[in-house]
């Protein structure tokens, strides 16, 4: 690292555990951020605040006012840009050491596998079930960790996934794919408390560089549910589901 790096860095270069080698690892790492909305928006400014040293996001959609109460990569002036775009913009404004790629599309298919297999980390911080089981499918194909969360209401959850541990369940196991018979939640359908959000999504981005670094301890076979009305947390031990399709040893 040079000067201004260690001076940037220099509040989490203090700590013991962290030091030099955590942020090093940082700066080196490559993240895939699906989903620039309102978890995605704290999760992109923060894992670049941090050193992150490449993130690629991606979204297909626009930001819209109704947006700008929560999404706060996003400002008045950004309303009809594509939101990965914003957010690379916002990002560039905070840190431009870190190396932004914007996708503008929704990524499926070969396109996913290979865009998954060139990163490290994949955050899902997207708001529909056929992409929660898409990414999760690839990454558990890849073995690329993945950290999930969703927040609705006043409510949110987080969870991380990683194949490279044999104990550690996956998305499915999570969410059997037999309960998207019932319609999805959604923030424009159901509403949604600004702060949660930017909860969530700090959270995401916290589990992001622990992973990344390997320090301290993981949400890996755990989720965590906030219940912000009343302050509450849950942390649920999560095990492997033994039919699962996708991470299953029988599958």
């Amino acid at each position: 690292m040079n000067d201004e790096q260690l001076l940037r860095y220099s509040r989490q270069i203090m700590l013991p555990d962290f030091d030099i080698p955590g942020q090093v690892q940082l700066l080196s790492a490559k993240v895939l951020l699906i989903g620039l909305g309102g978890l995605g928006s704290p999760i992109a400014m923060y894992l670049s605040a941090a050193g992150v040293g490449e993130l690629i996001l991606v979204d297909d959609d626009f930001v819209d006012a109704s947006n700008l109460q929560r999404q706060i990569a996003h400002g008045q002036s950004d309303i009809g840009i594509n939101k990965a775009r914003s957010a690379a913009n916002a990002v560039n404004e905070l840190n431009n050491t870190t190396t932004v790629t914007v996708i503008e599309h929704r990524l499926q298919d070969a396109e996913l596998q290979e865009q998954i297999a060139c990163v490290d980390l994949v955050i899902d911080a997207t708001d529909n079930f056929a992409s929660r089981y898409a990414i999760n499918e690839v990454c558990w194909e890849t073995k690329t960790p993945l950290i999930s969360g969703a927040a609705i209401r006043w409510e949110g959850q987080i969870a991380v996934f990683d194949p490279n541990d044999p104990t550690s369940p996956c998305y499915q196991c999570l969410y059997p794919e037999q309960d998207t018979d019932s319609p999805a939640l959604n923030c424009s359908e159901n509403g949604v408390i600004a702060p949660l959000v930017g909860i969530i999504g700090s959270c995401q981005a916290l589990e992001a560089i622990k992973l990344l670094t390997g320090t301290g301890s993981t949400l890996v076979g755990h989720s965590l549910f906030f219940d912000g009305k009343y302050m509450e947390w849950r942390k649920l031990k999560l095990s492997k589901a033994v039919d699962c399709p996708v991470c299953s040893t029988s599958s």
